[in-house]
């Protein structure tokens, strides 16, 4: 394992792999999901697997795949783990591309990215997932989406939507999205998906996101000044069109369920079977979640106001 000045003292040559481009892993207690992201990953020309003090074998099985593991240890603010990392790491390639543990890249999206990165025009690339969930291949309920995961280095950065973060949030990115720096900077779609097996035990997915919504209930309180870059729009990005539609639910009495009908009824949820239903239930489950802690936020800011 890697502490931050070792990394940088590393050789960054790039080596004639067959993708060249930086991964950037971040993990905490992943050593469930890393062998199949790993493995993915092996003609790739570097990896970094960021950690966040695991107390699994998460370290180990990194370094086993020859993955160069560098600890993150976050004390609240910002930047947090992968934009930390993009600064901080002696990348050496051109190109980094951001993928989550529990993610796997294929071999046609391997070849799709090779040719897209000798492409001048183009300064980043939307991705899209291909998401499991228990076991299945969710089809609908608005589980797969697009997020701008390769692009060059120097281009891209974490739009920061809450400077304010603290510990119980999470120490990694959340719904933050990369934004391209430069009115110039231009991005295309890739047509290859990349795997994404978004459950490892529904234990540690309820836990993990209980941490999002803590985040997302301040980000949703700020309103929208927090989101200067990507902006909530009907007729934005993906990532814009998601949030003006939960923008809009959150002003709606019972929208939790509300929510979790549109997931399981109108964008066809019901047809992944009982995966569905239980994703879908969970996605309205978490948006009750981001509602309560919101209003727990204002009774405890009128609590204070009073004293």
């Amino acid at each position: 394992m890697l502490k931050l000045e070792d990394a940088k003292q590393l050789p960054t040559q790039p080596s004639s792999a067959l993708l060249p481009v930086t991964v950037i892993v971040a993990a905490r207690n992943e050593a469930r999901n890393l062998p199949r992201c790993l493995e993915s990953l092996r003609n790739v020309g570097e990896v970094y697997v960021v950690d966040s003090q695991s107390t699994d074998k998460t370290v180990e099985i990194a370094e086993s795949y020859g993955a160069r593991v560098v600890q993150f240890h976050y004390q609240g603010g910002w930047p947090k783990k992968r934009q930390w990392a993009m600064e901080s790491l002696p990348t050496a390639y051109d190109w980094i591309f951001l993928v989550d543990a529990d993610e796997a890249l294929t071999e046609d999206l391997a070849l799709e990215i090779q040719s897209a990165i000798e492409n001048p025009g183009y300064d980043g690339y939307y991705i899209a997932l291909r998401m499991f969930f228990l076991g299945r291949e969710l089809r609908h309920g608005g589980a797969g989406f697009y997020k701008l995961s390769l692009f060059r280095r120097g281009k891209g950065r974490f739009e920061c939507r809450l400077k304010e973060q603290d510990r119980s949030m999470a120490d990694m990115e959340v719904h933050e999205h990369i934004v391209l720096e430069g009115a110039k900077g231009k991005s295309g779609k890739l047509k290859h998906t990349l795997l994404h097996h978004n459950v490892e035990s529904l234990s540690h997915y309820i836990a993990k996101h209980d941490e999002y919504s803590n985040w997302e209930a301040r980000v949703w309180l700020a309103g929208e000044a927090n989101a200067r870059d990507l902006a909530p729009s009907l007729f934005g990005s993906q990532a814009q069109r998601r949030r003006w539609l939960r923008k809009r639910f959150f002003a709606i009495p019972g929208s939790p369920v509300l929510f979790f009908l549109y997931k399981y009824i109108f964008s066809l949820g019901f047809l992944d079977r009982i995966p569905g239903l239980i994703y879908c239930g969970l996605q309205g489950v978490q948006f009750f979640h981001i509602k309560a802690k919101i209003y727990e936020l204002k009774t405890r800011a009128a609590q204070e106001r009073q004293v």
